[in-house]
């Protein structure tokens, strides 16, 4: 019965420890994307909000390579079209709720040196509009994070496209096919200022 007890007060110690690991990991994530922002000045980084951070939005996803040699355009915020293919599929379970999301790769990222494994997750959810921005959030991923068909899908570091702070950016907008309908209440929400 000791033996019992001392094994899961074990685990909970352990338990209580990679969530703590987790947190600080989330935190500092956050603190360096404010801090290094591309578009959203200094003064104006307090506008930054998040949800809180919660390990149930970090998944293990199974992944299907999907061979996509045609591509195809992908509208954007500035009514231009950006040029994407389809690299494959993420599968997992949030909350109970089986969903799916498609993995794009950028045609024009593919032939850079720096981006060449830049993989794009755009999604919309519940919270869409309403909690989080009008368009849609971003999850980036590359091909090496894919190993043995499974890759980590942390929603809790999904951020919003530029268009979000500013306008004059041509932000991808989700496709259709990657709309969850499920609240992804994780990662950033709908800055705290109206545009520039």
């Amino acid at each position: 019965m000791k033996i019992i007890c001392f094994v899961t007060l074990f685990f909970l110690i352990q338990n209580s420890y990679s969530q703590q690991n987790y947190v600080a990991e989330i935190q500092a994530f956050q603190k360096n994307y404010v801090a290094t922002h591309e578009v959203v000045k200094e003064k104006d980084k307090k506008y930054f909000r998040f949800f809180a951070i919660d390990s149930n939005y970090r998944v293990k996803a199974v992944f299907e390579k999907i061979t996509d040699t045609i591509g195809f355009t992908m509208k954007t915020s500035g009514n231009s079209l950006q040029q994407y293919f389809k690299y494959g599929k993420v599968s997992f379970t949030i909350n109970g709720t089986r969903l799916h999301l498609f993995v794009y790769q950028s045609k024009d990222l593919m032939k850079s040196k720096d981006y060449g494994d830049y993989l794009f997750v755009p999604f919309t959810d519940l919270t869409t509009g309403d909690k989080t921005y009008g368009s849609g959030r971003y999850i980036d991923l590359t091909i090496p994070e894919i190993t043995n068909n499974k890759v980590t899908i942390d929603f809790n570091k999904d951020y919003n496209p530029y268009c979000a702070y500013s306008i004059g950016y041509h932000c991808p907008i989700p496709p259709k096919e990657n709309r969850l309908p499920v609240a992804i209440n994780a990662g950033e929400m709908t800055f705290g200022k109206a545009h520039n």
